[in-house]
């Protein structure tokens, strides 16, 4: 059977809106099944779970068993955050000497937990508080790194900001 032929950008606009939809179904399916509070639980613990292939799968697709530096991982973060999102994200990245400051303006994810119209709407802000630190992890396995979150759309900030600092 021959099968429609789709152009190459329609078939990334299209499966970049249906690992939303799919995620943001799952979330709502589990609000339904199990409450908001253990959902947003829940979904921490998948999304940070799922981050970790997310960066094992870049690793793998660039050729690299762990990025160089810091600087790196966030090109791979970057990169992976504009292959799932595309413009659904904004964000600007200021790396400075073993630290840097990353500012998102538009976050595709906390976008639709707002449509949701659910009495909490930093379910996404919960899960990137994880899921930074998951991903960091896999990209700088002997690095000491942590990650601070001084500023989060979902709690009434005007943007998301991460900031990411290499331990000595």
């Amino acid at each position: 059977m021959e099968i429609y032929h789709i152009p190459e950008a329609n078939k990334v606009r299209m499966l970049r809106k249906l690992a939303l939809y799919w995620d943001g179904q799952w979330f709502l399916q589990s609000v339904q099944k199990f409450g908001l509070e253990e959902a947003i639980e829940l979904n921490a613990l998948v999304r940070t779970a799922f981050g970790r292939i997310e960066m094992r799968t870049m690793l793998k697709a660039v050729g690299k068993k762990e990025a160089d530096d810091l600087p790196d991982a966030l090109r791979m973060i970057a990169t992976h955050a504009d292959l799932l999102l595309g413009p659904g994200i904004k964000a600007d990245y200021q790396m400075g000497d073993g630290t840097a400051r990353i500012l998102v303006r538009r976050c595709a994810v906390f976008e639709g937990a707002k449509r949701a119209n659910l009495p909490r709407q930093d379910q996404a802000c919960v899960t990137c508080e994880t899921l930074w630190d998951a991903w960091i992890q896999m990209l700088l396995p002997e690095d000491n790194v942590t990650v601070q979150y001084p500023m989060r759309q979902g709690k009434g900030d005007p943007v998301c900001e991460f900031i990411v600092e290499q331990v000595p």
